[in-house]
């Protein structure tokens, strides 16, 4: 550890106790040592020594032994060239200076000296002598003194349950009054509670904010304690008391207190300008806590983990922050202090201009009452949810590159691409498409928005009453910030959207996707269904078919394409009551159809009784039902017997006389029809696609799009057929669109469903 940051916390220490001990002296010599000693509107005396030491101080004299606890933290000052090689000094220093600084803050009380307004040069003024010309005076600004009980357990709930995800210490003198306003502001919008403390050179950031016409107050959850330091004891009192408060703690209960706020009350500090040696000391307190440090300017670091949860003290000189501009700098600011402490932010509202909630998941747009949609037959759009470095993005960040709706033509479309990038220090790779799926969860949250599909299938539709409300193409970004936070805060931390229309950018990231796409399905080479005892289900897309059930194993996907076994089992353990549960496999019943006891107990379940039976390998024997996000439709042709399979990517028609959009009513809403069957686009790679039924080498017919853009897959899939000119002899739209044209077609290749058992 840097020598200079313990000599000056050391140093500090020793000056502050000092003080406390002079002052104390003082005090009892003017008031008597009977001179009762006590916290407004408190009933925990002066917290920190009742918390740390179990010191009930209720007079002057109880505050002499308190005293000799503080001094027996101390240390001798090192030498400026020692080096300091652990942290153990630097932190009894800095909770010595914790026990001083309430002590003194106490005899203030015994003297009759509670927070005041202040004056520009940030001293206290008694009330007789209020100086009526004093800004701050005429706006009736008060410093607060300890939080009042009433408060505390109001507050101290939000910080329970998580609408206040936690709380922020502002020490000194932001670099400017806009920076500071922008420090505050970025706090405040993640609902996190601001205290200010402290100044530099008599300038303190409770006067930039007065400049800046900043209401501060209980209500606003901004409290300015005062100009000096030590007024910092108070939100650290604040700490000490919500562990004896919340956390079912006794006082004299150091080591649990400390685990307590190190574990449960996520606060940091920020040190705003230049940093003295009481400032270092102080910091070295909060430390303790669990509470790391950031600072706006050179100082050494202290990055090894340890006593808090992450680095302890951070530098982030402002000037040095990449950024346009001190507003740009400042958010960063926050967010690295942030990210620091660990704080998860709950966004608890989704700031949109139509209603939001669960009621609206199901909703359809028709398109009579569209105003624009993104995907279907005439556009493309996808979505695409990577993790990324911390340093990369910028939580909150929300852009359209590209025009937006607004001069697309009522029940128009457009190309779209959303890319989600996250970032957190719980976050895995394996984790990236789970998020992903939640997107079509989220987005169908929004009254008038419509989303279908995932990946590089997606379908969005807004309506004309959502677009006539406001809604833009941003609120995509704001729907899937908040939500993003909400439900998976405790893997995210940083949330960033960026929404392409944009031709050249779109593509550009599509490829991207398409990418990590084929990586994620690639992930499960060589996992089987018969090695594993369970498989998992999926029932995300129950808001739009409340009775279909998919039933995901290593060897079948799902039907949306999205989500495989290995997606399922991360999702479970992300929320072990969402909805991937794990199925226990049980009895094999039949296993050449695929029968097993426990999917069909669990399906049965699952699909409020309409479902009794599935077969996990057949499109004959009660098939898995699908909903409307599958990527492919699989239908018999009883004239070749064999299978078409068509993507949701081709418009044209196809042998069964029917377009995908027609064959989308048969195969979706949760039905169970036997030669009809919704399944992913790799699901036709696995060899157990249709096992039962005679295997891929039923396939006679496929759309262009599958061939062209899975060649190679299925080039391996024909060799391992046995046939490696099969693709060559399944037919697509460019040949047969009927059955007349198909059965010529397939008589020529000698394609070999013609000669396989009938499938009736």
């Amino acid at each position: 550890m840097s020598r200079y940051i313990a000599t000056r916390a050391i140093r500090g220490a020793n000056t502050v106790v000092a003080e406390a001990e002079a002052l104390l002296k003082a005090a009892i010599a003017d008031l008597g040592p009977d001179t009762p000693v006590a916290f407004t509107n408190t009933a925990y005396f002066l917290p920190v020594n009742l918390a740390f030491m179990g010191r009930q101080i209720a007079k002057l004299s109880d505050m002499v032994p308190a005293l000799e606890d503080a001094k027996r933290l101390l240390h001798p000052v090192p030498p400026e060239n020692m080096w300091v090689p652990y942290l153990g000094e630097t932190m009894d220093s800095g909770m010595a200076t914790l026990l001083a600084e309430e002590i003194i803050e106490g005899i203030r009380f015994a003297r009759g000296q509670e927070p005041q307004p202040i004056t520009w040069d940030g001293t206290y003024i008694p009330t007789a002598n209020f100086v009526t010309s004093d800004p701050m005076a005429k706006a009736g600004k008060r410093m607060n003194g300890p939080i009042d009980d009433i408060q505390l357990r109001a507050w101290g709930i939000q910080l329970v349950d998580g609408r206040m995800p936690g709380f922020a210490a502002l020490i000194g003198c932001a670099k400017s009054t806009e920076v500071a306003v922008q420090i505050v502001r970025e706090l405040q919008q993640r609902s996190i509670l601001v205290f200010l403390s402290g100044s530099v050179n008599g300038r303190s950031i409770i006067h930039q904010l007065m400049e800046a016409g900043v209401e501060m107050g209980y209500d606003t959850y901004i409290i300015p304690f005062g100009t000096d330091t030590m007024a910092t004891i108070y939100p650290l009192g604040f700490a000490a008391r919500s562990a004896l408060t919340f956390g079912g703690l006794k006082p004299g209960m150091p080591r649990e207190i400390l685990q307590y706020n190190r574990a449960r009350v996520f606060a940091f500090a920020i040190a705003l300008g230049e940093v003295d040696d009481l400032k270092y000391a102080t910091a070295a307190g909060a430390i303790n806590y669990g509470f790391p440090v950031v600072a706006d300017t050179v100082i050494p670091q202290i990055l090894p983990t340890g006593i808090t949860p992450y680095e302890h003290v951070i530098s982030m000189p402002f000037d040095d922050i990449e950024g346009k501009d001190d507003i740009e700098r400042a958010r960063k600011l926050v967010q690295r202090a942030i990210e620091v402490r660990g704080v998860k932010i709950k966004v608890t509202e989704v700031p949109i201009p139509v209603p939001y909630g669960s009621a609206f998941e199901g909703e359809r747009v028709r398109k009579s009452d569209m105003r624009v949609e993104f995907g279907g037959k005439s556009s493309r759009c996808f979505e695409y949810l990577r993790m990324a470095p911390f340093d990369s993005i910028e939580d909150g960040k929300i852009t359209v590159v590209g025009p937006d709706f607004d001069q697309i033509p009522p029940e128009g479309f457009m190309d779209m691409g959303i890319v989600v990038e996250v970032a957190g220090r719980k976050m895995q790779e394996d984790f990236e498409p789970v998020l992903e799926r939640q997107i079509h969860y989220f987005v169908n949250g929004a009254s008038g928005i419509q989303h279908i599909g995932q990946r590089d299938i997606t379908w969005i539709r807004i309506s004309k009453a959502a677009a006539d409300k406001g809604f833009k193409l941003e609120h995509f970004g704001k729907i899937l910030y908040a939500r993003f936070h909400a439900d998976f805060g405790a893997i995210v931390d940083k949330v960033q959207v960026t929404i392409y229309t944009d031709k050249a950018k779109m593509e550009e990231w599509l490829a991207k996707a398409r990418q990590a796409y084929t990586h994620r399905n690639e992930r499960l080479a060589g996992m089987t269904d018969d090695s594993v005892e369970e498989f998992f289900s999926c029932t995300l897309c129950q808001s739009f078919a409340p009775n279909h059930v998919c039933v995901i194993s290593p060897e079948r996907l799902g039907l949306c394409g999205a989500y495989n076994w290995l997606d399922c089992k991360a999702s479970n353990q992300i929320n072990p009551t969402g909805p991937n549960q794990p199925i226990k496999k049980g009895t094999c019943i039949d296993a050449n159809f695929g029968v097993f006891e426990g999917v069909n107990s669990f399906v049965q379940q699952a699909s409020h009784q309409a479902v009794q039976d599935v077969s996990m390998y057949s499109i004959m024997n009660n098939p898995m039902t699908a909903c409307g996000c599958f990527e492919c439709i699989a239908m018999v042709i009883p004239e070749a017997n064999g299978v078409m399979v068509v993507s949701r990517e081709d418009p044209s028609m196809t042998p069964a006389g029917m377009t995908f959009s027609t064959l989308a009513g048969v195969a979706g809403g949760g039905l169970q029809t036997a030669g009809v069957m919704g399944h992913g686009k790799y699901y036709l790679t696995s060899r157990k696609y249709l096992s039962s039924d005679g295997g891929f080498k039923r396939v006679v017919w496929m759309s262009s799009f599958l061939k062209e853009s899975m060649k190679e897959e299925f080039k391996a899939v024909a060799e391992r057929e046995g046939d490696p000119n099969l693709i060559e002899k399944i037919a697509d739209e460019r040949v047969a669109t009927s059955v007349e044209q198909l059965l010529p077609f397939l008589e020529e290749k000698a394609h070999p469903a013609l000669t396989m058992p009938p499938l009736f």
